[in-house]
């Protein structure tokens, strides 16, 4: 529970507690004695009562009798008429009573001090309120929904410098920042500063540690916001937060605005259930008038980060709102040895870790995989009360990281391994084989975390920008490898090979209705995954084509991998000497090692 939340209990609390006290005292005020007038004069009679105080009410001739009987006991009596009950006691029962003067009406308690109670209540109250609001920052304000929540610095820890394998992508951060510190430069010849940047890219890549390390190389303000803190559950809050932050922008110009996941407010319009009243399009559109519409916002660079470009509006991504979109992609080995680099620079590391290696080994790891890869190792070290990381930590993260971590302690029979090693040699004989899809890093029949009885990883020895057709043949075929291997060495087949079915028919689909690597179905796009259903514009997606196209795309699929399930059995029975050694060797050892696993083919 935030500061906020708990502030505002404490008011309640408050609150409450007055009224309960309120209540009690009018209660109180109200009740009324059962001690009746036949009661008193009954007791007066039998002689029990020896004194008797008279206090007459403002209202002559009202009053209250205070009665003491012998016992020392007191009641109270309520009556109507003092001055005939003063009477009564003195003639009759010649009791001499005690009579107190009338109260005087004091008009200060009746006026005045109600009236000051309610308005020192006000006023610790508001001041309360307004202590609150102060400590909880501009998120927490109760009355200050359509303010921004825009947190503002003016540099940071990060710079350009620590950011590693994007060279390409500070070039043009570096411009921007070039423009803000040395504006005249640019403007002697004609160039206008880019409105906006936006920075597209996996998750992973870096895209907001470049919006960090922005702010701390520019000497100008840094407001920074994420897409979902301008949506509440109030309509009109979203534009309203879009209209206070950029009039704080302008009041700090020149500055940088970053607006981190703006897909969660900038999605194409016409795609919610509330029609145009939707709070989320309302924003998009006070969005898109503050960065290009009748006003100006001079001197105010928007930068924003989304991996999910695609479903962002066109009218945002036009030149004059998004100027210039950055591509961060997923950094090749050079861009990986760089930011190992940076990871480990606080991390000690053994004569034996070689950097190189490792980013040769991790291909498709972005900069938080990386970072997590070393994190990992460095726990591994600190369980086994080392004050440095080994090679073999990394080893164990990066298996730990990619497929997940080694079930050594599960209970397996000897059937299931020998199944499982037959099934994890059969992919290894085919990642060894086959030119475009090796070589084998380790073999394993160890279980893993992700339900995986065992794993081939293979160790891609170079980056590559796209793949080919028979690249993807040949990972068709690797992926049927273990199936193989089972229908050849046990004549029967088990359910281990369903992810591995899953992944083969999904490449041959994709060269099919995407790629256009069927003679059959010719060049054309059928692939018609990115054509994503929003509610409110597409309650019911059409295919764009035929049943019969549908029909002969499946029987191409099929057509496929049939043809590389015959080609990669041929090639297991070719090599079923090193398929049996292999897999006596797994049972033996459990992992064994890319050298370990070529010295088969040498025998």
């Amino acid at each position: 529970m935030g500061k906020s939340s708990k502030g505002i209990n404490i008011y309640f609390l408050v609150i409450a507690i007055l009224l309960l006290i309120t209540v009690w005292v009018s209660n109180m005020s109200e009740q009324t004695d059962s001690y009746t007038r036949g009661e008193f004069i009954e007791q007066l009679e039998k002689g029990e009562v020896v004194y008797v105080e008279i206090h007459p009410n403002a209202e002559v001739p009202t009053g209250t009798l205070l009665i003491q009987f012998k016992d020392n006991s007191k009641k109270t009596l309520h009556v109507s008429d003092v001055v005939a009950m003063q009477e009564l006691l003195t003639t009759e029962y010649q009791i001499d009573p005690m009579v107190e003067d009338v109260p005087q009406e004091n008009w200060f308690l009746s006026d005045i001090l109600p009236i000051l109670l309610i308005l020192i209540f006000g006023v610790f109250m508001f001041a309360m309120m307004n202590a609150q609001n102060a400590n909880s920052g501009g998120g927490g304000k109760m009355m200050n929904f359509g303010k921004s929540r825009a947190r503002v610095s003016t540099g940071g820890e990060i710079t350009l410098k620590d950011v590693a394998g994007l060279r390409e992508e500070k070039e043009d951060m570096e411009e921007i920042v070039d423009f803000l510190k040395c504006p005249c430069k640019y403007t002697k010849v004609g160039a206008r500063i880019p409105k906006g940047v936006l920075l597209e890219g996996a998750p992973g890549t870096g895209k907001t540690l470049l919006a960090k390390a922005i702010a701390g190389e520019a000497n100008v303000p840094f407001f920074s916001i994420s897409g979902s803190d301008f949506v509440e559950m109030f309509v009109g809050v979203g534009a309203s937060r879009v209209r206070d932050l950029f009039a704080e922008a302008k009041k700090n110009a020149p500055c940088i605005v970053f607006i981190d996941e703006i897909d969660a407010v900038a999605r194409k319009r016409g795609t919610g259930m509330g029609g145009g009243h939707d709070e989320r399009e309302q924003t998009l559109n006070q969005l898109l008038v503050e960065m290009d519409g009748f006003g100006t916002n001079e001197g105010i660079i928007v930068m924003a980060a989304t991996n999910r470009v695609d479903i962002l509006d066109p009218a945002i991504l036009r030149p004059g709102r998004f100027d210039r979109k950055i591509s961060v992609q997923t950094p090749d080995v050079g861009g990986r040895e760089e930011i190992l680099q940076v990871h480990a620079k606080d991390k000690p590391l053994a004569e034996d870790v070689d950097l190189k290696q490792i980013a040769q080994t991790t291909a498709g790891f972005t900069g938080a995989d990386l970072e997590n890869l070393l994190n990992e190792s460095a726990i591994l070290a600190a369980k086994e009360d080392r004050a440095f990381i080994v090679q073999e930590d990394i080893k164990k993260a990066f298996i730990k990281v990619g497929i997940g971590a080694e079930k050594k302690s599960r209970i397996i029979s000897d059937k299931e391994k020998k199944i499982t090693a037959y099934h994890e040699a059969g992919h290894a004989i085919l990642f060894h084989v086959l030119p475009d899809v090796g070589p084998v890093y380790t073999v394993s029949i160890i279980p893993t975390g992700l339900g995986a009885a065992g794993y081939t990883m293979p160790l891609p020895e170079r980056d590559e920008m796209f793949n080919t057709k028979g690249k993807m043949l040949q990972d068709i075929m690797v992926s049927l490898g273990g199936r193989i291997a089972e229908e050849i060495i046990f004549d029967d087949i088990t359910t281990g090979a369903s992810s591995d079915i899953k992944k083969a028919t999904k490449v041959a689909r994709a060269m099919v209705t995407r790629f256009g690597m069927s003679e059959n179905i010719g060049v054309i796009n059928y692939d018609e995954s990115d054509n994503e259903v929003f509610i409110g514009r597409d309650l019911a997606h059409t295919r764009s084509h035929s049943e019969e196209v549908a029909g002969a795309i499946d029987k191409e699929v099929k057509s496929i991998i049939d043809e590389c399930y015959a080609k990669a059995k041929s090639i297991i029975m070719e090599h079923e000497k090193v398929l049996h050694s292999c897999a006596e060797l797994l049972l033996a050892k459990e992992k064994i090692t890319r050298q370990e696993f070529e010295a088969l083919f040498e025998c």
